[in-house]
């Protein structure tokens, strides 16, 4: 969470958020992320990247839609869907060969 937190930070900074907003969204990302003021895009990327790591075999044709009625192209979907998948897949062999993460 520490590395990927750095980018998010960035990112909602980018867009106008204060240091301290970014802070206080992704300590509720960890905490639980269903609470968490998100804008409509972000919240619906989350809601399927969270279906899809949880329960892949439920995604289905509107949850694609819901995406795209938030303004993701198929470029975009893709893209989510894609390191969604490779960051289950990477943290599974971590957990599988026993690799303790750094803390920072």
């Amino acid at each position: 969470m520490v590395h990927h937190s750095r980018g998010l930070r960035r990112e909602w900074v980018s867009q106008g958020l204060s240091q301290q907003e970014a802070e206080n969204r992704i300590a509720g990302l960890a905490e639980d992320w269903q609470t968490v003021e998100l804008d409509p895009v972000d919240r619906a990327m989350v809601n399927y990247a969270v279906k899809l790591t949880q329960a892949p075999q439920q995604i289905d044709p509107t949850d694609i839609t819901r995406l795209r009625q938030v303004g993701l192209d198929d470029l975009a979907i893709h893209d989510l869907c894609a390191v969604t998948a490779y960051f289950a897949f990477a943290n599974r062999i971590a957990d599988g060969l026993g690799i303790q993460l750094e803390a920072e």
